[in-house]
């Protein structure tokens, strides 16, 4: 009853904050050429305290992807042992290291790759009089509707994600990916006090209102799949939007959720609950500053750890003897370059 209770005091704070800002207030705005930044990224994994006499030794490092908005080039690998790069599930890439009867008590793997980021708008949410687009289908797409472990897709959820549209007034499926945005980020705080936050436990972010990025989005997405809404999971690091270099100390998270005829839309919840002057911005857009490495959760590794499927994946996993360690350090690095002069030629 608490949890119910406590619900609907926040649906009402949501559909009041809700009024002053538009269910789909990107419409009808002029296309805009999307920023672009380039930098290179280090990161690296030091696994330490292997046991004597391990039999085996086990180290799965996520590899950054290629995709319309991101282009990873000069890969660099230092490691002590020889190593293979695996795709797996939704196309994650994974650098997988595996020694026998290892001699040293620790080792380390670094990567080291160049970014060109550039700026993801749905720019179809901004133009008026499209005729809608041919998407070529996610082969993933029925996925993107159902639980993960720690997003049930129960009654509850049902309940909780209907009654936020129904709020709203929401009639399609943009309106109501725009309420349960909107709802979230009104009744949401950006709080890493205390414990139970970053897992995105969805139910845990219903009752506490308050986490990190992965909270929000478990909401966010959840909300979207209860509504029969395509909604996935990304996984990546921020950088500072003043360009230059530094350490980065963890990461983030983001999410996009489906239209037929427009394709994947971009929102970052934590970002605007953060940031309330760019809640419409984040509405449609991932800003360029960011690298993404893995989509998904409940992953199932290339060559398949022993250990149960991960929550996600953004910071090395290692196995010893089959078996889940956790004694490894990372450290991650940016550095900004200038993007290359454009050549001309006199006539």
């Amino acid at each position: 009853m608490k949890s119910v209770l406590r619900t609907n005091v926040h649906l009402v704070v949501s559909l009041v904050l809700a009024m002053s800002f538009p269910l789909v207030s990107l419409a009808g705005l002029s296309a805009v050429t999307p920023r672009k930044r380039q930098f290179e990224f280090a990161y690296t994994a030091t696994v330490k305290d292997i046991p004597r006499g391990a039999n085996t030794v086990d180290l799965w490092v996520p590899v950054p992807h290629d995709d319309p908005f991101q282009t990873i080039t000069d890969l660099q690998i230092d490691s002590p042992s020889p190593y293979q790069i695996h795709t797996a599930q939704y196309g994650n890439r994974i650098l997988h290291v595996s020694m026998e009867s290892p001699q040293q008590a620790s080792f380390t793997v670094t990567l080291r790759f160049h970014v060109v980021r550039t700026e993801h708008i749905q720019q179809r949410l901004r133009q008026v009089g499209l005729a809608p687009t041919p998407e070529e289908r996610d082969p993933n797409i029925l996925r993107w509707l159902q639980p993960d472990r720690l997003v049930p897709i129960d009654g509850q959820i049902k309940q909780w994600a209907q009654e936020v549209v129904e709020a709203a007034g929401a009639k399609t499926d943009l309106e109501k990916a725009r309420a349960i945005y909107n709802h979230v980020i009104a009744t949401v705080k950006y709080d890493k006090s205390g414990q139970g936050w970053g897992r995105g436990d969805i139910y845990y972010a219903c009752e506490a209102r308050r986490g990190n990025c992965t909270d929000f989005h478990a909401i966010f997405i959840g909300y979207c799949r209860a509504v029969g809404i395509p909604a996935r999971f990304a996984i990546g690091f921020p950088l500072p939007a003043d360009r230059g270099a530094g350490q980065v100390s963890g990461y983030h998270c983001w999410a996009e959720f489906y239209l037929p005829g427009i394709g994947w839309v971009p929102i970052d919840a934590s970002e605007a609950a953060k940031n309330p002057a760019k809640r419409d911005y984040f509405f449609g857009a991932h800003d360029e500053d960011r690298v993404e490495f893995t989509i998904g959760r409940d992953l199932i590794l290339n060559p398949v750890q022993v250990g149960a499927p991960l929550n996600y994946f953004i910071y090395p996993y290692a196995e010893v003897g089959g078996k889940s360690f956790t004694s490894v350090e990372t450290s991650f690095t940016y550095r900004d370059v200038p993007a290359p002069a454009a050549s001309s030629r006199g006539e």
